[in-house]
């Protein structure tokens, strides 16, 4: 699939703090600190790259395809 068939979607995820603790833990080790020792991440950027990558490569798709996840998320239909 080509950037072409993708929608940027801005949305309000619930994750624990932990996660998050984490995923900046990681991304410290990982880059390091500039030359006056700061840590230079934009970690709302990189929480949305993580999360659109596992939702790209992690079959999101097929999960979204699949009627019987929607039970419990969709409000009454109005009668």
């Amino acid at each position: 699939m080509s950037n072409d068939d993708h929608v940027v979607i801005n949305v309000n995820l619930e994750i624990p703090g932990r996660t998050l603790e984490r995923i900046v833990h990681t991304a410290k080790t990982i880059k390091g600190p500039d030359g006056r020792g700061h840590f230079r991440i934009d970690t709302a950027e990189l929480v949305s790259h993580l999360i659109s990558r596992f939702l790209r490569d992690g079959g999101f798709a097929e999960y979204a395809a699949e009627g019987r996840n929607y039970h419990g998320l969709l409000p009454p239909a109005d009668i």
